[in-house]
């Protein structure tokens, strides 16, 4: 019941939904790992009115360049650009 409106919320805000497929359970932890993090900036409870867009864009900058373990404790822009430099030899 918590998202039966999100065809509505989507159309009004331009924002798509993901929902975890059936039987795929890697998903959901995905999303829940991603949810945590986001309540470090946006505590369960808050009006999601009272941050502007330079905030939310402050958060997605800080989530989005975060070292993760997976790629080494390196940031996403780190790896890619080491591949880019390992798969073409230039910087």
């Amino acid at each position: 019941m918590e998202l039966a409106d999100h065809k509505r919320l989507s159309a009004a805000t331009g924002i798509e939904m993901f929902f975890a497929a059936p039987r795929s359970p890697w998903q959901r932890g995905t999303n829940e790992n991603a949810n945590k993090l986001l309540r470090q900036y946006l505590p369960k409870g808050m009006y999601l009115g009272d941050p502007s867009q330079a905030d939310l864009d402050a958060i997605a900058a800080k989530l989005n360049n975060r070292p993760r373990k997976c790629l080494g404790f390196r940031t996403p822009a780190e790896f890619m650009a080491e591949e880019v430099v390992a798969l073409t030899g230039r910087i």
